[in-house]
């Protein structure tokens, strides 16, 4: 793995020097788009929408468009929002983990500790570890202000990007428009068929499925044969009673 990010986690007084990698990637196959008369890759061109001309980079710029114009931004503008270019990952407070919704969550970012800074980094590792308690913080990353989480998983301390409250939109506009009434036989057997599903979480168990199956297509056609992929079919319950569903369902679990 390659570093991403050198800087440290502000840890009170305590700097502990750290590099970032990026500790997700993407299960999904990275198909092309191509022509399907000769298979040549397909390019993209930014182009004026009035003259249908291709514009240089050059002479590209951004606006926001607010009412009934864009008001175009330049260089200084950029500079002057810019965050401070800091190297520091301050912890400005600590919170139970289990407290932030995962509708919050990005992406994250595991750290190695510096040789100076092992020290500082097993002591932090082995408080938030002790305490079941994780740090939140701000970054710069790419100059941009990111919201973090700073969390110990399998003996190293990952930092995980967090989304800010304005960026979730607000559940308001999907809100049940009509009341529904759920009879107590039926949530009971709700909360029934609830336990019945109930293990612990193993994150093994589940596999990306479609890649899988989607790369087995590819191997076929690339000998010259059609793989045979089984497709799922969805399971249809007898009844339409709401009740007779959960009871079909507690059953064929049973």
């Amino acid at each position: 793995m390659r570093s991403i990010w050198n800087g440290s986690i502000g840890f009170g007084l305590v700097n502990i020097p750290v590099k970032l990698y990026s500790g997700v990637h993407s299960s999904s196959l990275d198909l092309d788009m191509l022509d399907e008369r000769d298979h040549a890759n397909i390019r993209f061109k930014r182009v004026n929408e009035k003259t249908h001309k291709e514009v240089a980079y050059e002479h590209i710029v951004k606006g926001y468009f607010l009412k009934d114009r864009y008001i175009v931004l330049d260089d200084h503008d950029f500079e002057e929002v810019k965050p401070e270019k800091t190297k520091l990952i301050e912890i400005e407070n600590f919170v139970n983990i289990s407290e932030i919704n995962p509708v919050y969550y990005e992406t994250s970012y595991y750290t190695q500790p510096e040789s100076q800074g092992k020290r500082a980094y097993v002591l932090l590792l082995k408080a938030l570890m002790k305490s079941k308690m994780a740090g939140v913080a701000r970054f710069v990353l790419r100059n941009s202000e990111n919201l973090c989480v700073i969390h110990p998983m399998n003996g190293i301390i990952v930092i995980t990007k967090i989304r800010f409250q304005e960026e979730i939109r607000d559940t308001k506009e999907l809100e049940l428009k009509e009341a529904v009434t759920i009879s107590p036989k039926e949530l009971e057997v709700g909360l029934a068929l609830i336990k019945q599903y109930t293990s612990p979480f193993n994150i093994e168990s589940f596999k990306n499925d479609y890649s899988k199956e989607l790369l087995k297509i590819i191997n076929a056609k690339a000998k010259g044969k059609r793989a045979t992929v089984k497709k799922i079919k969805p399971k249809k319950a007898v009844s339409e009673d709401l009740y007779d569903q959960l009871m079909e369902s507690l059953n064929k679990r049973a």
